[in-house]
Parts: C-alpha cells; structure tokens; sequence
C-alpha cells in the first residue's frame, strides 16, 4: 500500500491559504497571499527539493488544479523553476473534480466516484506515494476519513487570523510521530510528522 504524504505550507494560527501570491487565491476576502515569500529561504527551498526527489504521484483538489494548470506547462526554459515544471508536467495527477472534460495539462486524471472511496483505492494499488500540496478542502475530508499517512508541513513566523486552516473540527483522532524537524535563519519550522496510531491518554 502507498502513503498519502501532504505538505503544507502554514501560519503559526494553522491558515494554509494562497500562500504564493497576492491573487493566487482570495475568496473570503483574504488579503494576504504570498505571505511565505518573506520567510522563504534556502533551506525552505531545500526540504522542497528533497520531498520531490522521491518517486510520487500528485493528488490534487480542484482549486490548486486551477491554480497550477495555468503556470507549470509554460514555465520558460531558462527559469529557476524549469525542473520542477518538467517534474510536475511528467507525473501523474489525480484530480478531485466534477468536471473531468475540463482537464487539458498532460497526465490528468479525474478522480471517480466519492472521494475517499476514490483515494482509499489509489493507495491499495501498487506504484509512488501521493502527494498533495495545498488542496485544503480535499485535505480536511481525508483527514476526517484517516486516509493521510504523512504530513509535512513549513510553519512559517506570521499569523495571519482568517483565511482556510489545514484542520477543520472534524479530523480523525490520531498520533503522530515528529520524524525530522528543522529551524531556518528565517524562522520557517519544517517538520515531518508520520501517523503513529490511535491517540494515548
């Protein structure tokens, strides 16, 4: 069975959304996208790099699906992010979406049926772990199901006091084992925490 592995990145308060830019996402009235490019350093760079240099499918929800699709097929050549695009467009992604006609990047994939019967079945099959970046509302229903084996979340110095969290009330009660952990000179906490288990009081 494959690990559903999801990276995050956070405010101290547990807010994930629009982290990369200003109109990257602003329902709600959110105004403060890009609120990581403050804290984003080489070292946040380098545990991005690591995650990816392992085999992995994407699994994402239809609003990063969005946000993503525009961007990463036409990264330029001589961008800084020419590889991770390369890497992005090679692998396959599975995408949460009632509109599976409207996926044009290559090696799309819509998800069938319900969501978590849906991912329940990707990790029976054998191949890479998943992969999800963002995708709150995708993440918070396999939270509430028990599905996510991983979490890797940057904790970045700011609170922000609105915007979508990573946990909703709903997350399934589970223990969690800090496997890596690291301070940036920005301040940025990367951590890797792995399911260990039923909570223990």
């Amino acid at each position: 069975m494959r690990k559903l592995i999801v990276a995050e990145f956070m405010s101290i308060d547990g807010v994930i959304q629009a982290p990369g830019s200003r109109e990257e996402d602003t329902s709600g009235g959110f105004l403060y996208g890009g609120w990581v490019t403050a804290s984003f350093d080489e070292a946040t760079g380098q545990a991005i790099d690591e995650l990816h240099s392992q085999p992995f499918e994407l699994l994402l929800g239809r609003n990063t699906y969005d946000i993503w699709a525009p961007y990463w097929p036409h990264v330029p050549p001589d961008s800084e992010s020419r590889t991770m695009a390369d890497l992005f467009n090679r692998v396959p992604k599975h995408v949460v979406t009632h509109r599976p006609d409207t996926l044009d990047w290559s090696n799309s994939h819509a998800l069938a049926g319900d969501l978590v019967g849906a991912v329940r079945a990707l990790k029976d099959q054998s191949g890479a772990d998943l992969l999800t970046w963002g995708s709150g509302e995708t993440v918070r229903q396999l939270l509430a199901a028990g599905l996510v084996d991983e979490l890797r979340l940057q904790i970045h110095p700011v609170v922000l006091g609105c915007g979508k969290r990573l946990f909703g009330t709903d997350a399934e009660a589970a223990a969690f084992t800090l496997e890596d952990s690291v301070v940036t000179s920005s301040g940025v906490l990367i951590t890797r925490y792995v399911r260990s288990g039923e909570v223990r009081t």
